[in-house]
């Protein structure tokens, strides 16, 4: 297992004031790193010789309504040295997009299609980004927090039943 101090001292002797910030959440690191710089860094932690994070768990779509923003967050596994990574670019809620990670790791295709399917994230350079889950002609993208939970037209529906 590699310590994060190590990881931490490369990313930033490397990419310095790309690295915005860096945290521990439950027993994960995480970086958050500028957008621009996220495709070249997560290259850079796959090939180096000692780190060889050749495994993408997860990437994925987080909406921040209240920030006007979105993040993409993605889980780098180390399988030989046993370690994980979380690595987090925010971008903004108007018009996401950041570039695509097929280049470096082929399973981010599905992952990437996902996140515009259900986020409206758009990945530059995706070789076939359209939706997965989803019917082809919807408008919306349902995991943004941008709809009230509840139906506020509802007739049926009597408040004191909640307690309100």
């Amino acid at each position: 297992m590699i310590e994060s101090s190590k990881i931490s001292s490369f990313l930033h002797e490397q990419y310095g004031d790309a690295i915005l910030g860096e945290e521990t959440q439950f027993d994960y690191q995480v970086l958050t790193i500028k957008s621009s710089s996220i495709i070249d860094i997560i290259k850079a932690l796959k090939n180096h010789a000692e780190f060889s994070f050749e495994y993408l768990t997860t990437m994925c779509g987080i909406h921040y309504p209240d920030q006007k923003q979105m993040a993409v967050m993605y889980q780098l596994h180390s399988l030989s040295n046993n370690t994980r990574l979380r690595l987090k670019a925010y971008i903004s809620d108007e018009a996401p997009s950041i570039k695509t990670l097929t280049g470096v790791y082929k399973a981010a295709n599905w992952m990437e299609r996902e996140a515009y399917d259900f986020y409206g994230i758009n990945f530059e350079g995706h070789p076939d980004l359209r939706r997965i889950l989803n019917v082809e002609d919807m408008i919306a993208h349902p995991m943004r927090k941008e709809f009230p939970l509840e139906d506020q037209v509802r007739k049926d529906k009597d408040d004191k039943m909640f307690g309100r």
